[in-house]
C-alpha cells in the first residue's frame, strides 16, 4: 500500500521543521520527506492542510489488561508503549496475539519486597525478594523469560518493599544481563533509594513531599530518566481527596526539568479494577503532554519525550521519528501542537505501520 500525506506541518520527533511537506509512504515505511509540492505524490494522497504530521506518540509507562486496550490506545494517537507489568509470561503471549500489531515492552512481573502494597496481589509470590539472593534469583527467571527490563517497587523505609540490599542486588543482576533496571517510586524515600541503588528509570513522582536537591543533583548526575505519571498521581491525589498533594509531584518535574534531567512520557493507563486510579489509554498520554506542559516543558520538549526520547529509551527502533526509512507510525492533528499542546488531542489520522486505524 502506498500513499502521501502532503502538504503537513511536520513536526519530526525533534522539532517543528520550517515549511510544508510532502511524506510519501510505502508499505509499513517513510520513503521521503519532501518540500510540499516538489515532487509527484506516491498512491492515494491524504491532503493535510493546517494540519501537523508527527510520530505515533510511545507512552512510557502502560498496564495491559485485556484486547479492547490496545485499540483504544490507538485512537489516542499511540502507536508503541512500554508495558510496566504483565504476568504471567502466558499472559503477556496472550496480549501480544491481540495487539493488532502495536509494538510494546514488558518487564513480566516486578519484583516487590515481602509487605508492600503489591504482595497481596494475586500471583505475585514468586516476585517477592527478600535477602540479596532472591533478588538474583528472581532477575534470572526474568533474564530467561526473555523480558526488555526489571521492575522493581520500591518503597520507603518501613513500608514493606524491598530492603536496600536486596533491592541493590537486583539492580546489579539486571545491568550483569544487560538491561536496564527501572524503579517504581511514588514517595520520596522510594525515590532516595532508586537513586542510592543505582536504576536506570525512576517512574511515578512523589505524593507525600518534596525530593531534597542533592537527589536532584544525582537523578541528572547520573543520568537517571523519569517518567513521572503526573496524570496518575493527580488522579491518585483527587482519589484520595487530597489534591494539593499533586503540588508535590508537579514540583518535582519542574526541579528535574529545570536540572537537566530526561524526561519521558508515561501516562501509568490501565484498565484494572483495583489499580490506584483510573486513567484511561485513550487519553492518557495526551493528558499527560498536558501536564508535563503545565509543569513547565515547552510543548517540543513535552513532544520529543513523547516520541524519539521514549523511542531511544525503550528501543523501539525506526519508530518516534518521521524520516526516510522509519516505520509510518504516524498521527496527523489539526492545528499546531508545538505552540498548542492541547492540539495532539484533535486528532486527524493515525496509521500503524503504513495501515491507516479505522
Amino acid at each position: 500500500m502506498s500513499f502521501t500525506i502532503t502538504d503537513a506541518a511536520l513536526f519530526d520527533g525533534l522539532e517543528l521543521l520550517p515549511g510544508r511537506y510532502d511524506v510519501r509512504i510505502e508499505d509499513a515505511a517513510v520513503v521521503s520527506v519532501d518540500a510540499a509540492g516538489s515532487v509527484a505524490p506516491l498512491g492515494d494522497v491524504v491532503e493535510a492542510t493546517g494540519r501537523t504530521l508527527a510520530p505515533g506518540l510511545i507512552d512510557g509507562h502502560v498496564h495491559f489488561l485485556q484486547p479492547a486496550d490496545f485499540p483504544a490506545l490507538l485512537a489516542g494517537g499511540v502507536t508503541s508503549a512500554a508495558d510496566m507489568a504483565s504476568w504471567p509470561p502466558e499472559h503477556v503471549e496472550q496480549l501480544r496475539s491481540v495487539s493488532g500489531g502495536l509494538q510494546f515492552t514488558t518487564p513480566g512481573a516486578p519484583l516487590i519486597g515481602p509487605a508492600g502494597p503489591h504482595s497481596h496481589m494475586p500471583g505475585l509470590g514468586e516476585a517477592v525478594i527478600d535477602s540479596p539472593e532472591a533478588a538474583r534469583r528472581v532477575v534470572a527467571a526474568r533474564v530467561a523469560q526473555g523480558v526488555d527490563y526489571i521492575k522493581l517497587v520500591l518503597e520507603a523505609e518501613g513500608r514493606g518493599g524491598p530492603e536496600p540490599d536486596a533491592a541493590r542486588a537486583a539492580v546489579e543482576a539486571a545491568h550483569a544481563a544487560g538491561l536496564r533496571a527501572i524503579a517504581h517510586a511514588s514517595s520520596v524515600g522510594a525515590i532516595d533509594l532508586a537513586v542510592e541503588i543505582g536504576v536506570d528509570i525512576l517512574t511515578h513522582a512523589p505524593l507525600d513531599g518534596a525530593v531534597g536537591g542533592e537527589t536532584i543533583a544525582r537523578i541528572v548526575r547520573d543520568g537517571i530518566v523519569v517518567v513521572p505519571t503526573l496524570i496518575m498521581m493527580r488522579t491518585t491525589a483527587e482519589r484520595r481527596a487530597v489534591p494539593p498533594a499533586y503540588g508535590n509531584a508537579k514540583a518535582f518535574v519542574t526541579a528535574i526539568h529545570e536540572a537537566g534531567a530526561t524526561i519521558v512520557v508515561g501516562s501509568d493507563a490501565n484498565s484494572a479494577p483495583g489499580a490506584p486510579a483510573a486513567v484511561a489509554h485513550s487519553s492518557g498520554a495526551r493528558d499527560e503532554l498536558a501536564l508535563l506542559v503545565n509543569a513547565g516543558l515547552s510543548p517540543t520538549e513535552a513532544l520529543r519525550a513523547a516520541t524519539s526520547r521514549s523511542a531511544e529509551l525503550f528501543g523501539f527502533e525506526g519508530r518516534g521519528v518521521i524520516r526516510p526509512g522509519s516505520v509510518a507510525d504516524l498521527l496527523l492533528v489539526h492545528g499546531d501542537p508545538t505552540t498548542n499542546i492541547a492540539d495532539i488531542g484533535d486528532i486527524s489520522g493515525v496509521w500503524l505501520a503504513g495501515k491507516r486505524v479505522p
